[in-house]
């Protein structure tokens, strides 16, 4: 028989340190996103390439035409 005591800590353990883990991320993914914005500020020109880039990621991931719309806006979808 498992000691409940022990394994509730254990879990809580477990739980505490991927939360640390994910709070380093995301202190991580935010100085990325400071350089990035300190760049942009300090050379209007990157601000140019930046643009282009996530124009040309979103060309990429949205299409450029929508199957199954009449012109209104709204997809419809044929159902069986």
């Amino acid at each position: 028989m498992t000691d409940d005591g022990s394994d509730r800590a254990d879990r809580t353990g477990e739980a505490v340190a991927h939360l640390q883990a994910a709070a380093r991320e995301m202190i991580a993914a935010a100085r990325a996103f400071l350089d990035v914005a300190e760049e942009v500020v300090e050379d209007p020109k990157a601000a140019d390439a930046l643009l282009e880039s996530l124009g040309d990621v979103a060309r990429r991931v949205v299409p450029r035409t929508r199957a199954g719309t009449d012109g209104d806006g709204v997809q419809h979808i044929p159902v069986d």
